[in-house]
């Protein structure tokens, strides 16, 4: 058995189904990853910013929910090599425009607590006068979007994407201004685990290595995003 944390708020990658079951990118990879090391994935949710503490107190063995391994999340917990890597983007009402910070002084952003979208958003559009509210799931931010108590976002583009802006609440928004991709913030996805979990964690890399070359993981980068034609594992 592997116990695998997951924020099942954050679609496509992961989600419930209408019965409740887990679902997504990272849930088919996290069974995929399973398979080859010959062990069952169970599947325990966890709010976002208590992901890292619930793994350092041993509720869970792994966390495979789009978490990001940044310089900062090493000095505490160790990372498999990455599974997947998109940029960020900010999102807004259509013709809204967005150059650099001071061009959205005063519009207010909602972003997942504890995530890399809302420590670059805290270090670079709070200072020019951005807004910035933190909500324990992201289905809460779009929520308030929709009310109209926030103006947007800053998100993974492929989440933001299937998660609002392809539905109806989203028709009225779209990604704006550059790609967000500084290393600092929006480095590659890995699978979470404690230090000094060294068997695991080589174990876990070669079965992504075997996923990547034996088609599986095209298979299930298609399942998800062959509308946008590309390959989220990145460069």
């Amino acid at each position: 058995m592997l116990k695998v944390a997951i924020d099942p708020t954050y679609e496509p990658f992961t989600f419930k189904t209408a019965d409740g079951k887990p679902a997504g990118f990272d849930v088919d990879i996290a069974n995929a990853l399973c398979d080859q090391i010959k062990r069952k994935c169970e599947f325990v949710e966890q709010v976002w910013d208590s992901m890292i503490p619930g793994l350092t107190a041993k509720k869970y063995d792994v966390i495979i929910s789009s978490m990001s391994a940044t310089e900062e999340r090493k000095q505490e917990i160790d990372f498999s090599d990455k599974y997947y890597q998109t940029p960020s983007r900010v999102v807004l009402k259509k013709g809204s425009k967005f150059t650099d910070a001071a061009s959205i002084k005063g519009k207010k952003l909602g972003v997942l607590k504890g995530s890399t979208q809302e420590k670059y958003a805290l270090d670079n559009l709070k200072p020019a006068g951005v807004v910035i509210n933190s909500y324990e799931a992201q289905d809460q931010v779009y929520l308030d979007i929709k009310s109209g108590r926030l103006d947007g976002t800053v998100a993974d583009f492929l989440e933001v994407t299937g998660g609002f802006l392809s539905k109806p609440e989203g028709a009225k928004y779209e990604l704006v201004g550059p790609v967000l991709s500084d290393a600092k913030y929006f480095a590659g996805v890995g699978v979470a685990m404690r230090k000094g979990e060294d068997k695991l964690k080589a174990d876990i890399n070669e079965a992504i290595k075997t996923i990547r070359t034996n088609g599986t993981y095209k298979t299930l980068n298609d399942k998800y995003f062959a509308k946008y034609n590309i390959d989220v594992y990145g460069e």
